[in-house]
């Protein structure tokens, strides 16, 4: 069974990440097959998987022990072989990250703004950071808290609609798959 299909039959805890923002997030990012990136708030480990078929390691971060062992869960079914470049820890990247000279950083909390001292210190020069924000006051609150340390690339937000196509009628799906979060990514300078 291929990706797509068994990540509609993962185990859910937390709020999954959907493919339409992680694919906003990889094309955004200078990430490839050597980076060494860093996910925060793994939750149900849905973007630590899609970045493991990616990147040569992800260390996945999350504070909460029930998640994490959801997260291993999920991306040892997802990935089979590719799993093993996950190093899945109990942390908290308010208080410590351990890893540097990381590529990138991916943050999904709640108060990214508290997390951007470590991070700066975890990326190597001009390393990558990406906040996914369902809030725009979080926006507001990173922006007003980059100092000197980071450079915004860009802030983005993917509403995603289908379109039906039957012979000669075209036309947009009923529903549309709207807001689902901010994607600010920031530069280290």
């Amino acid at each position: 069974m291929n990706f797509l299909r068994k990540l509609k039959k993962i185990k859910r805890g937390p709020a999954i990440m959907l493919q339409k923002d992680i694919g906003v997030i990889l094309s955004n990012t200078n990430i490839d097959k050597d980076s060494r990136v860093l996910d925060a708030g793994s939750g149900s480990g849905v973007l630590t998987c899609n970045l493991a078929r990616f990147v040569k390691r992800v260390y996945s971060y999350d504070n909460r022990k029930e998640f994490l062992d959801i997260a291993k869960e999920n991306c040892k079914n997802l990935l089979e072989k590719d799993s093993a470049k996950i190093t899945f820890k109990n942390k908290d990247v308010y208080e410590e990250i351990k890893e540097k000279n990381l590529d990138l950083i991916t943050l999904d909390l709640k108060e990214h703004y508290k997390a951007l001292d470590n991070v700066f210190n975890a990326l190597k020069k001009d390393g990558e950071v990406v906040c996914f924000c369902p809030k725009i006051t979080q926006v507001m609150e990173i922006v007003d808290n980059i100092k000197n340390k980071f450079k915004v690339v860009r802030i983005l937000e993917n509403i995603e609609r289908e379109w039906v196509v039957e012979g000669e009628r075209v036309r947009p799906e009923h529903k549309m798959l709207g807001h689902t979060a901010f994607i600010v990514v920031l530069r280290k300078v």
